[in-house]
C-alpha cells in the first residue's frame, strides 16, 4: 500500500522514524512535506495534503505529525471521505479502522516517543476494516453527517 505522510514543524522530529516504519511494514511513502522544519507553517496546509491523497484515492491510507496530534487531526476531519484519528495506543489504532476504518491516524511529537509512533504506525496499517454490519451502518449515519452539515 502506499501511505501519504505530513508534518508541520512540531511533527518534524518525528518524521523520519514514521516512515521508517511505513517502509519496513512493506509499504510505500508519499511524502506530503514538510521537506525540513519551518516555525511558521501551517499544519492544516499538510492536513490538507495528505487527506488530499486519501480521498483522491492515490494512497490506501495516511499519517499526520503535529506537536500534539490534536490540530492536524481537526485539520484532516474536515475533508469529507477522511476518518482522522490521534492515537497514542495501540488498541485505538488497531480499532480505529477495524470498527471505525479509520483512514487517517494522527500523532503527537511531543506527546509520543519514537518507538511508541513507529509501534502505532505497524499496528495502524495491519488492522483492516472487519466491513460488520452495525459498522458500515454507524459509517453511513457518519458520511450523512458530512453532507448534511451536521444539522
Amino acid at each position: 500500500m502506499i501511505v501519504a505522510l505530513g508534518t508541520d514543524h512540531a511533527g518534524f522530529p518525528l518524521k523520519a522514524q514514521v516512515a521508517r516504519a511505513i517502509e519496513a511494514a512493506g509499504h510505500q511513502v508519499l511524502d506530503c512535506g514538510a521537506a525540513e522544519p519551518v516555525a511558521d507553517d501551517d499544519y492544516p496546509d499538510y492536513a490538507r495534503a495528505v487527506a488530499g491523497a486519501v480521498v483522491a484515492r492515490r494512497v490506501e491510507r495516511g499519517v499526520l505529525l503535529c506537536g500534539s496530534g490534536v490540530g492536524i487531526c481537526v485539520a484532516a476531519n474536515k475533508v469529507a471521505g477522511i476518518r482522522a484519528c490521534l492515537c497514542h495506543d495501540s488498541f485505538s489504532a488497531r480499532q480505529g479502522v477495524e470498527d471505525d476504518d479509520m483512514n487517517v491516524l494522527c500523532l503527537g511529537a511531543r506527546v509520543v516517543g519514537s518507538e511508541l509512533a513507529a509501534d502505532l504506525v505497524r499496528i495502524f496499517l495491519a488492522a483492516r476494516f472487519s466491513g460488520a454490519a452495525r459498522h458500515r451502518r454507524r459509517l453511513a449515519k457518519i458520511a450523512a453527517l458530512e453532507t448534511a452539515g451536521g444539522g
